[in-house]
């Protein structure tokens, strides 16, 4: 049931004589979001099925019926625990059926009443009711008072509240029954439906009228409020239009007076900052296009302040401005040498890429002096030549290089190097988490607050067009409903594209050409195929022992002492303490956690020297605990394989090279099944699934027992179960690890393997051979087992580490298991 707006007509009172008698019973009829107050007439429609039978049966009786407002409206159809239970005995005067099912009464509430219980609840609720007298307790002097109290309020309020007639006011004055007074404000005064169920329930007159004048006292200061905020807000436009009037007539008072106001004076700045910009064609003509529309407009114009805003934006871009010097590759090898430890590949391709633009860069100063000469004299250029203009453009393209590799291993500052090896400013922006596209292109410059793109932006505070701009993490890119970043980029990064880079908020093309963009990431798995497409990609690996000693050395305990302010004389760590670090208390591909442990060691040697407990100090080895507490990683591969069914496999991250451990296990089972745990994806399980297969059909072979598996449960679980795993790099291990269980032969401690298996034990190869290779040399292992495919990939591990192990090539799985299984069975030993 839909109830409407109560709307009451004083003029049909019903006099107490010819109020009809009470019943003790009455049918209910809830309402929603509606009180109806004695004496009070008031249209409701009624809709629902069970209310629409409750008045078809009043109105074959008496008509009589308790209208009582619902506890909670949301209740369809509402209980007895749903309503209220002092309500109004109210007698239906009009009915009339609409087209739609539903009924539109008329009602007139006749006294208060109060249910005393509930007698039925279908087919609609019947209670057993009282009538509820209001009381009088105070003296006729006190009511009369809080009456005209009541009334002068209310005849402020009439004015003030469209949907209360004027009439009323008047015909207020002339009840002078208290009650009745305080029914009438009640039901007319806006208000919540609990405040007006308030006032029907309470029993004094007096607390009736004390209630309705606090009510109507605080509608009616919100009333007046609103009233003068409006009339302000008309006094304001009319005193805008006013000043824009005056405004203009002083404008042409000055402009026949040969002066200028400030706006003016501003508007000409701005027409000389834009001239001495040298701004590209098509931006001088939006630029100017812009400054004409601007002389037009009134400076309270919101649109005042976004177009100078623009227009600031503008001039203060480095159209052709840019700080590039002449390239020498001797002082850019000396400037990567300073900066980075090894990384020789990466060097010579950075140096080849200087070197290549130092050619190019020589070689269009000469086209254009070509392209100046033709342009006088056009008729002696050869016709099958292409024009200076189209050879220069193509010779202004410059790769993209983009660095991939695991945190800590110098991607940021391989950047940086080459900005100091070129004599350019270095602008990074960080990508990660960035989902909107407008973060890239920017966003319309028509929104409140709009700003350029993200690489705008950087160009600005970089007030150089061709800066070495570094954008790091593209692989964390995210996509919304706000649009694809990642897309956007193409554009950034495709060098027959980026020299026209419209970026929504300029509206107009902006040169990238000149900019040297590089891109960091830590994988290139999640970076879009036709971004990556556009960028030429340099692995960065980890760092092997040695080489972390050096970088240690030379970088990271200098700057650590220039950081807590030590002197060099004041403390040394000596080789063997590095190493320790690097072996116990770190365990990554890069340097950060190494440099935080040396930091550490650092701010506790200053300590010392300033409570003046030393001047300098020399940190040994087996001190170390005493400054980094207890080592944080042991060797734990011999440790761990102490039974059959346990293997040690190789697997890359993000982070670098890992070493993991497959472990596998028979039990009796009514069923021979597989079961596999530890976060793996869909590929490591069919590896699994494979690896087992293969066992099973090779046992023989093997030297196993086929009859091992049968009625057998076989579960292969990798640990680190909260780490997602995935990849076919696993397949040989757990072959191995299924096959030491079935045979209970231990696998080799010093032996960790990776490669992809077949159902007929092919061994295939796998990718991340080097760093699979660091991480098995880091955690101590002494032979590495790799597809006989990948052993070309062995070039770009370190020689130092090449010597340390012993790699063996495998083609088939029976190599893999005559290598890693140890020779004596458990049962016989």
């Amino acid at each position: 049931m839909t109830d409407t707006p109560i709307n009451v007509n004083q003029n049909s009172e019903i006099d107490a004589q010819t109020t009809p008698e009470i019943p003790d019973i009455l049918p209910v009829l809830p309402l929603i979001n509606t009180v109806v107050v004695p004496m009070a007439v008031a249209p409701i429609v009624v809709g629902q099925e069970r209310s629409v039978k409750l008045v078809d049966e009043v109105m074959r009786t008496n008509r009589l019926v308790a209208l009582v407002a619902q506890r909670h409206p949301e209740a369809r159809p509402a209980g007895p625990d749903d309503i209220y239970r002092v309500g109004t005995a109210a007698i239906i005067h009009r009915l009339l059926r609409l087209p739609d099912g539903t009924l539109q009464l008329v009602v007139q509430g006749l006294k208060r009443i109060r249910i005393l219980d509930f007698l039925q609840t279908e087919p609609f609720l019947v209670a057993r009711i009282e009538t509820s007298p209001e009381q009088v307790i105070s003296g006729v002097t006190e009511l009369e008072a809080l009456r005209r109290t009541l009334g002068e309020l209310f005849s402020k309020l009439v004015p003030l509240t469209e949907d209360i007639p004027n009439e009323l006011a008047a015909a207020g004055e002339n009840i002078s029954d208290p009650r009745l007074f305080a029914y009438l404000v009640a039901a007319m005064t806006p208000m919540e439906t609990p405040l007006r169920q308030e006032i029907l329930e309470l029993d004094a007159v007096e607390n009736k009228l004390q209630r309705l004048i606090e009510i109507v006292q605080q509608e009616l200061a919100v009333r007046e409020l609103q009233q003068q905020i409006a009339s302000d807000a008309q006094e304001k436009i009319s005193k805008s239009q006013r000043e824009y009037i005056l405004r203009e007539q002083l404008k042409s008072i000055q402009r026949e007076l040969g002066e200028e106001n400030a706006e003016q004076a501003e508007i000409q700045e701005l027409r000389n900052q834009l001239e001495a910009a040298q701004l590209p064609e098509e931006a001088r003509k939006e630029a100017f296009r812009e400054l004409s529309r601007l002389e037009r407009l009134p400076a309270i114009s919101p649109e005042y302040g976004m177009i100078r805003t623009y227009l600031d934006w503008m001039v203060s871009l480095p159209w052709n401005t840019t700080t590039g010097e002449a390239i020498d590759l001797g002082y850019a090898h000396q400037v990567l040498d300073e900066d980075h430890y090894d990384l020789e590949k990466i060097k010579d391709r950075i140096l080849e890429y200087l070197a290549v633009k130092k050619l190019k860069s020589e070689r269009a100063a000469v086209l254009e002096e070509q392209s100046s000469v033709q342009e006088k004299a056009p008729e002696e250029a050869p016709a099958s030549q292409k024009p200076p203009e189209t050879v220069l453009e193509e010779i202004r393209r410059e790769p993209i290089l983009c660095f991939v590799g695991p945190p800590g291993v110098g991607k940021t500052s391989l950047g940086q190097s080459i900005a100091r090896a070129m004599g350019r400013k270095f602008v990074r922006i960080s990508l990660g988490g960035v989902s909107d596209e407008a973060e890239i292109r920017g966003h319309r410059r028509t929104y409140i607050g709009a700003l350029p793109g993200r690489l705008i932006q950087a160009l600005r505070r970089a007030e150089t067009a061709d800066p070495v701009f570094m954008l790091d993490e593209v692989d964390k890119l995210g996509r919304s409903f706000q649009g694809d970043p990642a897309a956007a980029l193409l554009e950034v990064l495709d060098p027959a594209q980026n020299h026209t880079f419209v970026d929504t908020y300029l509206g107009v093309p902006f040169d990238l050409s000149r900019v040297l963009f590089i891109c960091t990431a830590n994988t290139v798995e999640t970076i879009p195929s036709p971004l990556l497409d556009r960028m030429e990609i340099l692995s960065l690996s980890g760092y092997t022992e040695l080489e972390k000693l050096h970088i240690a050395r030379r970088y990271l305990l200098p700057k650590q002492l220039r950081a807590n302010g030590l002197k060099p004389e004041e403390l040394a760590i000596t080789d063997a303490a590095l190493q320790r670090i690097i072996r116990e208390y770190t365990r990554e591909a890069g340097v950060r956690s190494l440099e935080r442990e040396i930091g550490a060691v650092v701010r506790k040697v200053a300590r010392q020297i300033a409570e003046g407990k030393v001047t300098a100090t020399t940190v040994e080895a087996e001190q170390l605990p005493d400054y980094l507490r207890r080592p944080r990683f042991l060797d734990e591969v011999v440790e761990r394989i102490d039974r059959p069914g346990i293997a040690t496999g190789l697997a890359w991250t993000p982070a670098g090279g890992d070493v993991l451990f497959v472990e596998a296990t028979m039990m009796p089972g009514r069923a021979e099944q597989l079961v596999l745990t530890g976060m793996l994806g869909d590929v490591m399980r069919e590896s699994a699934q494979a690896a087992l297969s293969y066992v099973r059909s090779n046992a023989e072979k093997l030297g196993i027992d086929p009859k091992v598996f049968m009625g057998k449960v076989v579960h292969v679980h990798v640990p680190a179960g909260a780490t997602p795993k995935d990849g076919p790099s696993a397949g040989v291990t757990m072959v191995t690890a299924i096959a030491s269980v079935a045979s209970g032969r231990l696998v080799r401690n010093d032996v960790a393997m990776t490669g992809e298996i077949t159902l007929r034990g092919k061994v295939l190869p796998v990718g991340g051979i080097r760093e699979k290779v660091l991480a098995a040399y880091r955690a101590g292992i002494k032979t590495v087992i790799l597809p006989q495919r990948n052993e070309p990939d062995l070039e770009d591990v370190p020689e130092e580490v090449r010597h340390q192990l012993q790699f063996v090539p495998v083609s088939a799985a029976e190599e893999v298991l005559a290598t890693a299984l140890t020779a004596a069975n458990l049962d016989a030993s």
